[in-house]
C-alpha cells in the first residue's frame, strides 16, 4: 500500500468553486511553499523540529485573542500582574516561532510545525494569504473561523490558542495534533476502513464534541474525515471551523459543506439547524466503516437524488448496532434524526466504552 497522502475531498464552495479549488493545488505545502510563505519576514529561521510523544512541552495561559507561555514561580505582585498582563495583549509576531515543517494545507494556505522559541511548545502554524482570501470574498468567512474556534473549549475539538497578522498573511496558531489526519488513517486501514470497535470509540468522541457545540449554539456544518485529526493519544480532534456558524436562533440558508456530506435540506435550498451535523455524523460511520459515503455516485446529480430520498444499502459486513444508528441518523426530516444524547447512548456505541467512563462534556454543559 502507498504511504502517499491521499487526495482529500473538494467542499462546495458559493462562489468560484473550481477557482478556489485551484489555489488549494497552487498552494500544496513543499519545500518552494515554504519559502514562499515567509520570504517577506526578516529574521526567521527554519528548522527540523522533532515530533515528540508529549507535545505539550510548557503549559499555556489564555488570553482573550491570544497565548502566552506560562512564567514558572511567578510571584509577582498585583501591579507587577497588571503590567504583565497588559504585557501579554501585545501582538505575536512570526519571529517568536521556530517553522518546521509542512503539516499540510488550508482553504488559503498551509500549515506548519512550529515551537515556540522561549517556552518550546509546539503548535500547528497556519498560514493564511490575505489576497487569496479577499479574492473570494471570504473575510467574513475567517473572521467568523476565528471567532467561533478560539472560544470552544473540549478536548476533542482543536484548540484555536490565538492569531495574528501581518502585511500579508494571517497566521492561526492551532493545537498540534501528532497523529494526523483522519482521512489518512482511513485510507490506510485494511480494505480502507475501521473496524467497528474503532468506529464506535471516534463517533462516540465527535457525538460528545458536537453536543458541546451545539449548546453554544454553533453548528459545524462540515464533518467528514478530512477535518477530523488524531491527538497525541489517537483521541479525536475536530479541527477546520471554516464554514462553521454561531446561530442561536433563526436557521441558515448557504449551500456549504462537502457533497457526499450533504444534508437532505441543504440539498433542498430549505432552511437549516444543527440537525445537519447529525446526518454528517451518520455519513461518517458509514464512511468510517465501509471506506466510501453512502450516497456516492459517479454523476453528481445521482448523489443529490439519492441524498434526497435517502437511498442508500449496507455491505453484509455492517453490524445490525451499526445499520440501527445509521440508519436513525440519515433520516431525511431532520426532526426524525436521533439527538446526540441519544447517540451516546446507542447500544453499539456503549458496548465498547468502559462502563466507568464518563461523557467526557458532563462538566461543561452544567
Amino acid at each position: 500500500m502507498s504511504n502517499s497522502t491521499p487526495k482529500p475531498r473538494n467542499n462546495i464552495v458559493k462562489p468560484a468553486f473550481n477557482k478556489e479549488n485551484e489555489h488549494i493545488k497552487s498552494t500544496c505545502p513543499n519545500t518552494k511553499t515554504l519559502s514562499k510563505d515567509f520570504k517577506t519576514t526578516a529574521n526567521v529561521r527554519t528548522t527540523a523540529l522533532t515530533d515528540v510523544k508529549n507535545p505539550k512541552l510548557s503549559k499555556l495561559v489564555e488570553n482573550k485573542d491570544t497565548v502566552v507561555p506560562q512564567i514558572a514561580n511567578n510571584q509577582a505582585t498585583s501591579s507587577e500582574q497588571a503590567t504583565k498582563k497588559q504585557e501579554d495583549k501585545k501582538k505575536w509576531t512570526l519571529t517568536d516561532f521556530d517553522i518546521g515543517r509542512p503539516l499540510g494545507k488550508g482553504k488559503f494556505g498551509n500549515v506548519y510545525l512550529a515551537r515556540e522559541k522561549k517556552s518550546k511548545f509546539l503548535v500547528a502554524l497556519k498560514v493564511l494569504f490575505k489576497s487569496a482570501i479577499k479574492d473570494f470574498n471570504n473575510e467574513h468567512q475567517v473572521r467568523r473561523e476565528v471567532e467561533i474556534q478560539s472560544h470552544l473549549r473540549h478536548p476533542n475539538i482543536l484548540r484555536l490558542y490565538g492569531y495574528f497578522h501581518d502585511e500579508s498573511r494571517v497566521y492561526l496558531i492551532l493545537e498540534y495534533a501528532p497523529k494526523g489526519a483522519v482521512y489518512v488513517a482511513l485510507m490506510q486501514s485494511p480494505e480502507k476502513r475501521f473496524s467497528e470497535n474503532i468506529c464506535a470509540s471516534y463517533i462516540r468522541q465527535i457525538a460528545d464534541a458536537l453536543r458541546y457545540c451545539h449548546t453554544k449554539k454553533v453548528i459545524h456544518r462540515d464533518i467528514k474525515p478530512e477535518n477530523l485529526l488524531l491527538g497525541n493519544n489517537g483521541e479525536i480532534k475536530i479541527a477546520d471551523f471554516g464554514w462553521s456558524v454561531h446561530a442561536p436562533s433563526s436557521q441558515r440558508t448557504t449551500l456549504c459543506g462537502t457533497l457526499d456530506y450533504l444534508s437532505p435540506e441543504m440539498v433542498a435550498g430549505k432552511p437549516h439547524d444543527e440537525k445537519v451535523d447529525l446526518w454528517s455524523l451518520g455519513v461518517l460511520c458509514y464512511e468510517f466503516l465501509t471506506g466510501k459515503p453512502p450516497f456516492e455516485d459517479s454523476e453528481c446529480g445521482n448523489t443529490y437524488k439519492r441524498i434526497c430520498k435517502g437511498i442508500f444499502d449496507f455491505p453484509p459486513y455492517i453490524s445490525m448496532e451499526a445499520r440501527d444508528l445509521i440508519k436513525k441518523l440519515l433520516v431525511v426530516k431532520p426532526e426524525n434524526r436521533l439527538d446526540l444524547d441519544s447517540v451516546l447512548k446507542h447500544p453499539w456505541i456503549l458496548k465498547d466504552v468502559k462502563a466507568d467512563t464518563p461523557n467526557s462534556t458532563e462538566h461543561l454543559l452544567k
